[in-house]
């Protein structure tokens, strides 16, 4: 009986061990990865760069702006010698948002890039919106806005603060030089 006790337990070790190890990398684990390499531009904006007059503010307006944290940026500009190493970076962005914890919001097919905007989180408190825009002529980014029960109904309040907003546009310079020649 103590050596089928003990063998049940091993199983049982065993089989909790194997399910925590997951064999996909999150979104997280690949900025952390991507930050060091050299095709990659990766930064953080907080919230207050944006500059948002709150005095200017509807009340659903300032909601939707308080729910913000930060955005993490990470950005990878094609060039002729990093061909090979952009489709598999890409391969590895597409795997990662197809991911079941992420739910689509809406996709990107303009003519000046194609994409998503995902988000993870209940409809009415999201956690975390994932921004992927990609262009093979010149790369991708992936833009994290990070927050606190964000609501995709304030996105577009969000959108109209930022419109009256005197954001600090040399945040996103060297995300600018990403994608201009």
């Amino acid at each position: 009986m103590k050596n089928f006790i003990k063998n049940i337990t091993t199983v049982l070790l065993l089989v909790l061990s194997l399910a925590a190890c997951s064999s996909s990398q999150s979104l997280q684990e690949y900025y952390v990865d991507s930050s060091e390499n050299e095709n990659f531009l990766s930064f953080d904006i907080p919230a207050s760069i944006l500059n948002i007059a709150s005095e200017e503010l509807t009340a659903e307006e300032s909601k939707a702006v308080k729910s913000i944290k930060k955005m993490n940026v990470l950005a990878f500009k094609k060039t002729g010698e990093n061909i090979a190493s952009y489709k598999a970076e890409k391969a590895k962005v597409t795997n990662i948002l197809k991911d079941k914890k992420f739910t689509q919001l809406m996709k990107i097919n303009s003519k000046f890039a194609k994409g998503v905007v995902k988000y993870i989180g209940d409809e009415d408190a999201i956690d975390e919106v994932v921004v992927y825009g990609h262009t093979d002529e010149k790369g991708f980014a992936i833009i994290r806005v990070i927050g606190d029960n964000m609501n995709p109904a304030h996105l577009g309040q969000l959108i109209r603060a930022m419109e009256k907003s005197n954001i600090n546009e040399g945040a996103f310079k060297d995300l600018k030089k990403v994608f201009n020649n």
